[in-house]
Order: structure tokens, then C-alpha cells, then sequence
């Protein structure tokens, strides 16, 4: 992440507000095939595998994987971190923004996912749909179809639930 040109570092700022300072966030998915799920992230999504430990059986204990600016953890689900799929599947979904939504989800389909919402003009002025991976993670695809500004859309939401 950069900061606006002649913005200070956010690492290097002193911490006054009593928290803890985030230096960085991101998912971690636990899956039931960490060697098949980067393959399918890197095939359908683009993914650039960036680091991977393993165990000796050969199980992903960590792999972190970049999407445009963003990062994503993966690892084989063990004891203690079940894989969503053993638990019914995740509250967790992943909203990518994306260029084109109905090419990621095309690909994502290919790789094995599966349609939860298709993917469609929404009043929101967004052209997405929701799909679920083969390891069990959700995943809203989304692109800007119509600038809107935040009133619009609670405008347009609220007609959405009172029409």
C-alpha cells in the first residue's frame, strides 16, 4: 500500500491512539487441498504465488499468494483450523472488484466453482454475482457498470426493499 505523495509512512509514525497499529491484513483461507486451491487461485484469478512452506508430508502449513494489490494466505486445513467445507461452509465472503465479472466467473466456473448468485446488472451499479469455490470460500465478483454516488445507492436500496 502507498501513501498519498508527501504523506508520512504510516509505519514510521508514532502510535498515539492506544491501539495496537496494524502493519498489515489479510485472509487466510484454510482449504482441503492447499496444492490444488493455489492452482486454482493462479489458473481463475491470476494469483501469484509468492512464498510456500510445507510440512514434511507435504502439506501447505503457510503459501501467500498476491491478487492485483492485494494478498491472501492459503494453507491445508489441520486439527486445528478446519476447512470450510468440513463446517458447513464460511460466513466469510471475498468481494474482488474486477474488470470484467462475467470473464473471472467464467473462469472461475471452468476451475470448479460454483454459482451461489449468477452473475447480473445489480441496482447498486454493479455488474456481479457470487460464487463458491471447490474448497468451500465465497467469493462476490463485481465490476462499476454505473457511477453512483452513496446516496444513489441507498436511494436505489431502499427502493430494492420497499417496491
Amino acid at each position: 500500500m502507498t501513501n498519498a505523495p508527501g504523506a508520512p509512512d504510516a509505519a514510521s509514525e508514532p502510535h498515539t491512539t492506544g491501539h495496537p497499529a496494524v502493519t498489515r491484513l489479510y485472509p487466510r483461507l484454510v482449504v482441503s487441498d492447499g496444492a490444488r486451491a493455489i492452482d486454482f487461485y493462479r489458473e481463475t484469478l491470476g494469483a501469484e504465488e509468492i512464498e510456500r512452506y510445507t510440512g514434511p508430508d507435504g502439506t501447505i502449513v503457510h503459501a501467500m499468494l498476491r491478487l492485483g494489490g492485494a494478498a491472501i494466505a492459503v494453507k491445508d486445513t489441520d486439527t486445528g483450523d478446519p476447512a470450510p467445507t468440513s463446517l458447513g461452509g464460511s460466513p466469510v465472503i471475498m468481494a474482488l472488484d474486477v474488470p470484467d465479472a462475467d470473464a473471472v466467473a467464467e473462469a472461475m466456473l471452468r476451475g470448479g466453482a460454483t454459482v451461489v448468485y449468477p452473475v447480473a446488472d445489480q441496482h447498486y451499479g454493479q455488474r456481479g454475482g457470487r460464487l463458491a469455490d471447490p474448497f468451500g470460500h465465497l467469493w462476490m465478483i463485481s465490476q462499476t457498470i454505473e457511477d453512483l454516488t452513496p446516496e444513489q445507492i441507498q436511494e436505489r436500496t431502499t427502493d430494492q426493499f420497499t417496491s
